[in-house]
């Protein structure tokens, strides 16, 4: 079963992705072309939006993650916007959800915080962050 779909962020900052990745345990694959998948479309998922049957499977860098047999593409946006999107097969059998959260919330979570990381140092900011119970991140950024 084909289960591709975009995971909702725009990736401005390959480096913050890379960061992200790592401290997830994972790899970033820099320049492979194509991420572990089911294979093939059989029709019984909507392919993402901007993509055909044919480009799935290809992208400009690859995420893998411990324990889980799919990778994560790292695709340029089809919508003409600067930036990158990511591709993913969600099916269970994938592994991925229970490594980079359902829809990548986990892998959205933690490349949120390295931008904002890298934002902060780059103006002369000390940053602290602090994990909640529920596994949120809190960052506070303090002026130097």
């Amino acid at each position: 079963m084909s289960h591709v779909a975009t995971i909702k962020v725009a990736v401005l900052d390959l480096d913050a992705l890379r960061a992200a990745v790592e401290s997830m345990g994972g790899e970033f694959l820099e320049g492979q072309k194509t991420y572990a998948w089911w294979g093939r479309s059989v029709g019984d998922y909507p392919i993402p939006e901007g993509f055909v049957a044919g480009d799935l499977g290809k992208c400009d860098h690859a995420l893998r993650f411990p324990g889980a047999p799919y990778e994560v593409g790292v695709v340029r946006r089809r919508d003409g916007k600067a930036g990158h999107t990511l591709l993913q097969d969600f099916y269970p059998t994938g592994g991925l959800p229970g490594v980079i959260g359902e829809n990548g919330g986990k892998l959205v979570q933690a490349y949120s915080r390295e931008v904002v990381r890298k934002a902060a140092r780059r103006a002369g900011h000390s940053v602290s962050e602090s994990v909640q119970a529920d596994g949120s991140i809190v960052l506070r950024v303090r002026a130097s």
